[in-house]
């Protein structure tokens, strides 16, 4: 059960691979999938997850209820069940877990669970080592580790969004990606107590396994890492990316985030676009979208709006009144609202004219760049 093997937070990386459950995609996948977890879903996984936090820090005291059990297995079934549909998780195979989760809760289980906790508070920490509570040390790791997901989702994404969209404008090479990196992370960060955001940056253990890899059909060196939270896990499969030319990209028409694999600026998504009764891609849609803006006459008002941006944001530019990083993401933005125009007629005659105005424009990329 990978689940309850703790495979929920292992990942495999070979060469410019990684694999997660039975899953081998492109390293950054995972993390990438991880963006596109919505606000709206981790309120709901916040939800599912609060009980199993409750009963955390009950069992702490020392207080057994064996009344809580059967409502944890109640929980982690529905947070299974919430999992199976979301990615990356749904690479796992939790159809196994969802069938299995219920006699790791039988009667038989459970005194084990009761006994540990009462040797950890006779004997300590040594009672996790002993092999006659694997069970129980393995199904509180779970409880505890499942508490913490939707928070730990919540922090993953609101410290990596303003990170990701950097990404936009940097050099799309390893060494682009590292500049936006040292700009954007503090530079020194110290391994102490007092400091928490070094349990973001590491807290792994490193295996290396021999693992048939789909690509070669025979084994290969593997290097497997086990992570202690969910932030971690998914920044490191982002970084490590990174480190081999993948990053995310926004797709400007679907708005969800997909993985760019090469040098190329590869600026829209494979996946369906939303509404288009054509059932074609974002790619698709895109392409056709390129050859409008193309064909678009320079008098046409909202080529014309764009061009005398374009011109304003390069005259500051040269005046040294604006910075290039600023100025980047001004044009950025302002092609993003001029393709946009071209696919929606009421943005067009609506918001358009007021969003591509400097100060609206040069406040917005500021946002973007915090």
């Amino acid at each position: 059960m990978s689940i309850l093997n703790q495979n929920l937070l292992t990942l495999d990386f070979w060469q410019n691979k990684v694999t997660y459950g039975k899953q081998t995609v492109p390293i950054g996948t995972i993390g990438c999938a991880a963006l596109n977890i919505t606000d709206e879903q981790i309120t709901e996984l916040i939800t599912l997850c609060q009980p199993l936090a409750n009963i955390i820090l009950m069992l702490g005291t020392g207080n057994v209820d064996v009344s809580v059990f059967p409502v944890a297995e109640k929980c982690l079934l529905q947070i299974i069940r919430f999992l199976q549909k979301t990615k990356p998780f749904s690479f796992l195979d939790l159809a196994t877990d969802e069938k299995e989760l219920h006699r790791f809760f039988d009667e038989e289980h459970i005194e084990n669970i009761v006994a540990y906790i009462k040797a950890l508070q006779e004997i300590g920490a040594a009672a996790s080592f002993d092999d006659k509570y694997s069970h129980a040390v393995g199904v509180l790791k779970l409880i505890q580790g499942m508490s913490q997901l939707g928070n730990t989702l919540k922090i993953f994404k609101g410290g990596m969004i303003d990170f990701a969209h950097k990404l936009h404008n940097s050099k799309r090479t390893p060494d682009g990606y590292a500049a936006v990196f040292a700009e954007h992370f503090p530079k020194d960060e110290a391994l102490s107590p007092d400091n928490s955001i070094w349990m973001q940056l590491t807290n792994t253990t490193i295996q290396y396994v021999s693992s048939v890899m789909p690509e070669k059909g025979i084994p290969q060196l593997v290097k497997r890492m086990h992570y202690v939270s969910f932030v971690g896990m998914f920044r490191s499969d982002l970084f490590e990316g990174l480190c081999v030319g993948h990053a995310p990209r926004l797709c400007p028409i679907c708005g969800k985030w997909f993985l760019t694999t090469d040098a190329r600026l590869t600026k829209y998504c494979g996946g369906l676009a939303p509404g288009d009764k054509l059932g074609r891609t974002c790619r698709q849609i895109g392409n056709l979208k390129g050859r409008e803006q193309r064909e678009l006459a320079d008098d046409h008002p909202i080529k014309a709006i764009y061009t005398r941006r374009m011109n304003t944001i390069t005259q500051y530019l040269h005046r040294g009144t604006l910075d290039e990083q600023t100025a980047a993401v001004m044009k950025e933005l302002a092609k993003d609202k001029l393709e946009l125009a071209i696919l929606d007629v009421n943005y067009a005659n609506g918001n358009y004219e007021k969003e591509m105005a400097q100060t609206a424009l040069l406040n917005e990329a500021r946002a973007r760049m915090k």
